[in-house]
């Protein structure tokens, strides 16, 4: 018998990216599911989680990697028409038992394919609306009224089609609710697997060792300097920026803090654990004062950090706030938008209480083993394909 066939959709998305890739399509894989992944390429490239082209590797149109499939479509020969769309196209093609879309624009996609599926060959396929992040968000300045007003109607007309809705945080799930009380959501967390191996650390060093995973605002680049040139002999704070600037920009660290301010490329997404091993403080700093998203968001490196037994210290939005205080994991700014000199009042605040800080990492470890690592989330995500897979034809799982 056949394996269910899942087809993950994207229209901007790099294939490799963790939650895609690492996270889900291998879950899927494991569990059973034969995993496909409909990517788009730039100038005829794949490319990387911070936006660098493949120059030498991943050329084939259709390849396997870390045994899932990977189907490629120039992005330049996207169409206004859906039916036209190289993603649609190459969806219909695929034939699957679930599309899993993980942008708007690819949940109108999903939507297409799942209704001409059904008309022109009577299948029933399942449709799953992986939304990381609300759009439209209601806040952005930069976006016109109109614009957002157009992509909430799109986004209605899609939700009637979607068979399930997967969400990272509970606000954005109740956001979902609110337009909608019958639609089936369900929380998944950016949250990696369980790092084996920690560094323990009784009290912090000398030197503060502040962390930073992931893309990095040119606003919070010039944070991270203020806070390093801010900080005195007495409390020296060092950075450690994981992947920071995108392909293509630059953040150049002045030449009297080179030696403080360490920039360490974009990681392999197991080698993070290690790449951060030693740090003493985990840095979030969103400001979500028009940002709906920024409000809600629990991001990636929020997990990474507690993965780590990292304390953490975040600027005041919601649910990360209540997440770090019902857990006692960091420290909250009650600030939407801090400056440097909260950001070393905290440093200096930690330094000055020592088993304060160790408690808070013990915390941040402790979260991560019983609730909230990817071991947690997978079981939520095979529910979700399981329960939508009980009306369809039986398939052999191994």
């Amino acid at each position: 018998m056949l394996k269910p066939k899942v087809c993950m959709l994207l229209c901007y998305l790099p294939f490799l990216d963790s939650r895609i890739f690492e996270c889900e399509a291998k879950s899927l894989l494991n569990n059973g599911y034969d995993v496909t992944i409909i990517a788009p390429r730039k100038a005829g490239l794949l490319f990387d989680i911070n936006g660098a082209p493949f120059n030498k590797k991943f050329r084939e149109r259709v390849f396997y990697y870390q045994g899932i499939k990977v189907v490629t479509y120039d992005s330049e020969r996207r169409s206004l028409n859906p039916v036209s769309d190289p993603l649609y196209q190459l969806g219909i093609k695929e034939d699957a038992d679930f599309y899993h879309a993980h942008e708007l624009n690819s949940f109108t996609y999903g939507k297409a394919i799942k209704q001409d599926l059904q008309q022109q060959r009577n299948k029933e396929v399942k449709l799953i609306y992986d939304s990381r992040q609300l759009i439209p968000d209601p806040f952005p300045l930069q976006i016109n009224d109109h614009t957002k007003q157009q992509w909430h109607k799109t986004l209605l007309g899609n939700l009637q089609e979607a068979d399930y809705v997967i969400t990272v945080s509970n606000s954005i799930k109740s956001w979902y609710l609110a337009m909608d009380p019958m639609l089936s959501v369900e929380v998944i967390y950016n949250a990696p697997p369980l790092s084996k191996h920690i560094m323990n650390k009784n009290t912090p060093n000398n030197s503060f060792v502040v962390v930073h995973e992931g893309n990095m605002s040119r606003e919070t680049f010039e944070k991270v300097i203020a806070i390093t040139e801010g900080s005195n002999s007495g409390t020296d704070v060092e950075f450690k920026i994981i992947g920071g600037s995108r392909y293509g920009e630059t953040f150049p660290v002045p030449a009297h803090l080179q030696n403080r301010v360490h920039i360490e490329q974009w990681v392999d997404y197991h080698t993070l654990p290690a790449t951060m091993a030693g740090a003493d403080l985990g840095l979030i700093d969103l400001d979500p004062t028009h940002s709906l998203n920024n409000m809600f968001a629990m991001p990636a490196k929020l997990f990474s950090y507690l993965n780590n037994g990292i304390p953490v210290v975040a600027s005041k939005c919601s649910d990360i706030e209540k997440f770090i205080k019902t857990y006692q994991c960091g420290l909250v700014i009650n600030k939407r938008n801090p400056a440097p000199a909260d950001y070393l009042q905290v440093i200096h605040h930690l330094r000055q209480h020592p088993e304060k800080w160790a408690a808070m990492g013990s915390n941040a470890r402790k979260v991560m083993e019983e609730v909230y690592n990817w071991n947690h989330m997978e079981k939520r995500l095979i529910s979700i394909y399981q329960s939508l897979g009980s009306n369809q034809m039986p398939y052999l799982l191994s």
